[in-house]
């Protein structure tokens, strides 16, 4: 199984896995169907089906276009709103391409239906991956638009339950943001400082920072770690929703405070692609 990482919009990911057996390929939310097209056509490789994690414009927005230029193919998700969705997944459901298995798992909280994909082969040394939409991101969680507090955290938490060695590939480059908002949660997590030397280096270099893996994700993310006794103190909560919820607020006031990003690269050049309109950015 491999996965090609594809920069888009303004800080937007989507991913192109490939079976590399049989050739066969799986687009994970797909933004811009003709870059996703460029790349099939490079790796040579047959596009079969598109995973969507959510309704989202920024995760959606190709699914028309693509479905017109490839007839017949599959575009799968469990929010009815994803545009030109084919059939609606559940909670729990397995899917196969060729000998990569997917596991769907429902995860709310973002958006009442937001779908991440778990995926793995069996007998083969690679670590499986996990492609989490806005449910988690490196270092940080999409804000919570259509669900409870609760929901976000059950969430989180079966997503914290696959294997620490699972990959990470999630719908936005927001890592420097998150760990900076990781650091004033937990000043003394060391975990924290030296991912975010790491990530600051990634963006001068204008390099993407997915994936992470479970494993890091349980050091580092706060929003993983509220059960830990610097969280619940930061926050003043005790339990774990409430601790999420206060998290989720004080993150929404921290970037408020902070100053507006700067553009990178990828971003100048999907202005001069033509590939960023007025339409809303979630």
């Amino acid at each position: 199984m491999k996965v090609k990482v594809i920069p888009v919009l303004e800080d937007n990911y989507m991913y192109l896995v490939i079976e590399e057996l049989t050739r066969e390929a799986v687009a994970v939310d797909v933004a811009v169907p003709k870059r996703l097209l460029e790349i099939v056509g490079r790796e040579g490789v047959s596009l079969t089906a598109v995973l969507t994690t959510h309704h989202h414009w920024d995760h959606a927005r190709g699914n028309p276009e693509l479905a017109r230029l490839r007839p017949g193919l599959a575009v799968l998700g469990a929010d009815e709103r994803i545009f030109s969705l084919t059939r609606r997944l559940a909670h729990g459901e397995e899917l196969r391409f060729g000998a990569i298995h997917v596991r769907c798992l429902l995860t709310p909280g973002h958006t009442a239906g937001h779908m991440s994909y778990f995926l793995w082969e069996d007998d083969c040394p690679d670590p499986p991956a996990l492609f989490s939409g806005d449910a988690l991101s490196v270092a940080g969680c999409g804000s919570c638009l259509e669900g409870s507090a609760q929901q976000m955290y059950q969430s989180l938490a079966e997503l914290g339950t696959l294997p620490p060695e699972t990959k990470v590939f999630c719908g936005h480059e927001h890592t420097l943001s998150n760990l900076e908002f990781a650091q004033k949660v937990e000043p003394c997590n060391d975990h924290v400082r030296a991912k975010l030397s790491w990530a600051k280096k990634r963006d001068e270099d204008d390099v993407p920072t997915v994936p992470s893996t479970l494993g890091e994700e349980r050091l580092y993310n706060p929003f993983l770690r509220v059960a830990e006794e610097p969280v619940r103190k930061f926050t003043g909560k005790a339990v774990p929703a409430d601790v999420l919820e206060a998290l989720c607020k004080e993150r929404a006031r921290f970037e408020q405070a902070g100053e507006p990003r700067q553009p990178q690269a990828r971003a100048l050049l999907a202005l001069q692609w033509g590939l960023l309109s007025a339409a809303p950015h979630e």
